[in-house]
C-alpha cells in the first residue's frame, strides 16, 4: 500500500471517528438539555400546585376563623366562602398540570392532598350550614374535628412536596 492511501483511509476512518464522536456527544447534549427542560416543566407544575394550594387554604382558614365567633357575619361567612370556591377552582386546574406532567408518584400524592382537602372541606360545609341555621350543637365537636383534618391534609401536602422533591432530583 503506497503512502498516498495509506493517508487517505487514514483521514477516512479520522474522519469517521470524529463524526461518530459528534454525533454522540450531540445526542447526549440534547438528552440533558430535554431533560433538563422536562425538569422546569414539572418544577413549574408542582409550585403553581404548592401556591395554588396555599391560598386556597388561607382562604378555607379565614372562614373557619370567622365562623369561630358566637354570631357570625353570615353574609361576611358567604363571602369568604365564594372567595374559597373560585381558590378550589385554581387548585383543580393546577391539579390537572400536575397530572400530565407525572410521574405517578406525584399524581398519587397530588390525589392523596385532593382526598385530606374533600374531608377537610365537608367539615367547614357542615360548619356554614350549621352556622346559615343557628344550630350550635355540634360546633365544638366539628371544630375539633376540622382541627384533625386540617392536620391530616398537612401531612398530604408534606408528602406532596417530599414526593416532588424526590421527582425533582432524580437523574433522568
Amino acid at each position: 500500500m503506497d503512502a498516498g492511501l495509506a493517508a487517505v483511509l487514514g483521514a477516512v476512518v479520522g474522519s469517521l471517528a470524529t463524526l461518530g464522536a459528534a454525533i454522540v456527544n450531540g445526542h447526549a447534549t440534547a438528552r440533558s438539555q430535554f431533560d433538563q427542560w422536562r425538569r422546569q416543566q414539572r418544577r413549574d407544575a408542582y409550585g403553581n400546585y404548592l401556591s395554588a394550594l396555599h391560598d386556597r387554604d388561607i382562604a378555607m382558614d379565614a372562614i373557619l376563623d370567622a365562623l369561630r365567633s358566637d354570631g357570625p357575619d353570615l353574609q361576611c361567612v358567604d363571602e369568604k366562602v365564594q372567595h374559597f370556591i373560585n381558590l378550589a377552582r385554581e387548585v383543580h386546574r393546577a391539579t390537572e398540570v400536575v397530572h400530565i406532567e407525572g410521574p405517578a408518584s406525584l399524581t398519587k400524592a397530588a390525589d392523596d392532598v385532593a382526598r385530606a382537602s374533600a374531608g377537610f372541606s365537608e367539615v367547614m360545609q357542615r360548619l356554614v350550614k350549621n352556622a346559615h341555621a343557628g344550630d350550635v350543637s355540634t360546633k365544638d365537636a366539628d371544630n375539633a374535628l376540622a382541627t384533625e383534618r386540617e392536620r391530616v391534609l398537612y401531612e398530604a401536602v408534606k408528602g406532596f412536596r417530599t414526593a416532588a422533591r424526590d421527582v425533582l432530583s432524580a437523574r433522568s
